[in-house]
């Protein structure tokens, strides 16, 4: 008798956790929630890109607002030690903004280190400027404006259109295939360092040439540095004022 109401314990006991077991995975009720990856674990590269670059620099680093990261000259060009500095401290004053924790941002320095290692694995070419001896990323010293203003006409205005201090139109005549490079407004948001690299690497998305194909020669580091230097004349002030001397 006492074996048969252990017997009979042990199988009610048995059921109880069978009720319980198929209670939790009754059809309907959510299961347990799939456990989410803190911000600062996130180590997948194209996550990282498309969380903190895509909406400036374009899916797969194309077509975005900013520079085109998957121009492998433009990667040649900066560096790796380039690269990780800009990622994480960002352009002062102007719209790249800081991405490391220790300046501001939100990203771990392993995280930095993966995106611009992802950056030269996926896009980069190491030797795609071997013995072509481009313009330095950095200028070394200050341009001329009025040196740049007439090298701007010679080389970049077929494209830009040529402009007085104050104007942005193209000349009379003269076909305007990209936009007024020369607009204050677009200036103010840009610096110095992005128009010199835009000018060294080119937009190949864009079919701007980099800095070998503007002439029959390429641009010497003076040309593209004088051309910046004329350009960051033309810049809107905070009073709304451009900053080019009037006539």
């Amino acid at each position: 008798m006492m074996g048969q109401l252990r017997a009979g314990f042990a199988f009610a006991g048995l059921g109880c956790v069978a009720l319980a077991l198929m209670a939790c995975h009754a059809p309907g009720k959510p299961g347990p929630e799939p456990e989410v990856p803190r911000p600062d674990q996130v180590l997948d590269f194209a996550t990282l890109y498309q969380q903190n670059c895509a909406a400036c620099h374009g899916d797969n680093g194309h077509h975005g607002i900013a520079v085109s990261l998957a121009n492998p000259v433009y990667l040649a060009l900066a560096g790796r030690d380039v690269l990780v500095a800009d990622t994480a401290k960002g352009g002062p004053g102007k719209l790249m903004p800081p991405f490391a924790r220790s300046y501001g941002g939100t990203l771990t320095d392993r995280q930095i280190e993966i995106l611009v290692d992802g950056m030269e694995r996926r896009w980069g070419h190491p030797r795609i400027l071997a013995g072509l001896n481009p313009p330095p990323y950095a200028a070394a010293g200050k341009g001329d404006p009025a040196a740049g203003h007439a090298d701007f006409d010679q080389y970049c205005a077929r494209c830009h259109g040529a402009a007085a201090p104050a104007a942005s139109a193209p000349a009379s005549g003269q076909a305007q295939q990209a936009g007024p490079l020369t607009n204050p407004n677009y200036l103010a948001l840009i610096s110095d360092q992005s128009l010199r690299s835009t000018i060294i690497s080119g937009m190949p998305d864009e079919g701007m040439p980099n800095w070998r194909g503007f002439g029959s020669r390429p641009l010497t580091d003076r040309e593209v540095t004088d051309i910046v230097a004329w350009l960051a004349t033309l810049r809107q002030t905070s009073s709304g004022q451009s900053n080019a001397k009037q006539p």
